[in-house]
């Protein structure tokens, strides 16, 4: 039987009774910058398992655990791996942020190895919102909180996008303001010899290389055949080839769509001879609006352009540049083929 979703007010006794659900096991979901997170204790293991449920994601994609300040993840992680120091350095920097870290748990972490998809790290951030980091300190314990969205499917940047995809599925939903970022925050992996994106966001290379010198570039690379996934565990979420998807396929780098059949996402202008679905990423060419209003365009074009009985959303190309690089990313992985149930 679905249960009830309750509407939490940003008020502090609405938080507190929040964090209170969420030291319990409960699963609620909640703003951050990026996107907004579902989440649930990383210390109870019905909790983990309830988030798999509600996102019908597979169980070897390890969750992000969130954290109010960087002490309290650093106390998890595993004080004698090469780049522990550095990335409490770069902690110091980006913290709170749009940016996750993969770490090497220590050997008396309590984390739920169900969080971590059974592996010897753990990927964590310490989430910007002031409001966010509040929910946090209430619950006091680590929240594992992937993207509030069925899996594979667009993430979302307001709560009305959460109610929609997950009412009667989760507990609560706190309703705070549309996500300023739009776009899942940079994981890096601080795990081996040497650092390395895993998923760009925001944060990019370029920001990075004043503090960990010669950096390496995010290499973006075409999407390859879908491979078996559900035989690979990787050390991050957003790992998969097929991710972030609307139902109607995805076309990219398009010029002029077909006005009868595709939705067009733009970057900048949909120009005047264009008459049909359309949805301007960022009028003013901003590359940070355009991550801003990514999804919420992907969902727009999506739901409407079913409406219209339309068969495919066309995106226009995208400046590949500082945080386009992420947008291009997330719509590779959109546009890639999708798993075939088995």
């Amino acid at each position: 039987m679905p249960r009830k979703t309750h509407l939490f007010t940003q008020e502090p006794h609405d938080l507190e009774q929040a964090g209170q659900w969420l030291r319990e096991g409960k699963l609620v979901a909640f703003p951050t910058e990026t996107v907004y997170g579902l989440g649930g204790s990383g210390l109870v293991p019905e909790a983990i398992t309830g988030i798999y449920k509600a996102k019908g994601r597979p169980r070897n994609n390890p969750l992000i655990l969130h954290f109010p300040h960087a002490e309290s993840v650093f106390e998890e992680a595993d004080p004698t791996a090469p780049l522990f120091h550095l990335a409490q350095q770069i902690a110091q920097i980006f913290w709170p942020g749009p940016l996750t870290m993969v770490l090497r748990r220590r050997k008396t972490s309590e984390l739920c190895p169900e969080a971590c998809a059974g592996l010897p790290t753990f990927a964590a951030r310490v989430p910007e919102p002031l409001l966010t980091r509040k929910l946090l300190e209430f619950a006091a314990v680590p929240i594992a909180a992937p993207s509030a969205n069925r899996s594979g499917r667009i993430s979302p940047s307001s709560y009305q996008d959460v109610f929609s995809e997950l009412n009667g599925r989760i507990d609560g939903i706190v309703q705070g303001a549309d996500c300023r970022v739009g776009i899942e925050s940079t994981i890096i992996d601080f795990s081996q010899d040497r650092p390395k994106i895993l998923r760009p966001g925001k944060i990019m290379p370029s920001d990075l290389r004043p503090f960990i010198a010669d950096f390496p570039e995010y290499q973006l690379t075409p999407t390859a055949p879908e491979a078996k996934e559900n035989e690979q565990t990787p050390i991050a979420p957003g790992q998969f080839i097929s991710h972030y998807a609307p139902t109607l396929p995805v076309e990219l780098d398009i010029v002029s769509p077909d006005t009868t059949t595709q939705a067009w996402l733009s970057f900048h202008e949909v120009p005047a001879h264009f008459q049909g679905l359309s949805f301007v990423l960022s009028p003013s060419g901003s590359l940070e609006e355009a991550a801003q209003n990514l999804y919420k365009g992907l969902r727009f074009l999506d739901i409407e352009g079913q409406k219209r009985g339309l068969k495919s959303i066309a995106v226009s190309s995208i400046p590949k540049e500082n945080i386009g690089i992420a947008i291009l990313e997330r719509l590779s992985r959109a546009a890639a083929p999708r798993p075939q149930a088995s």
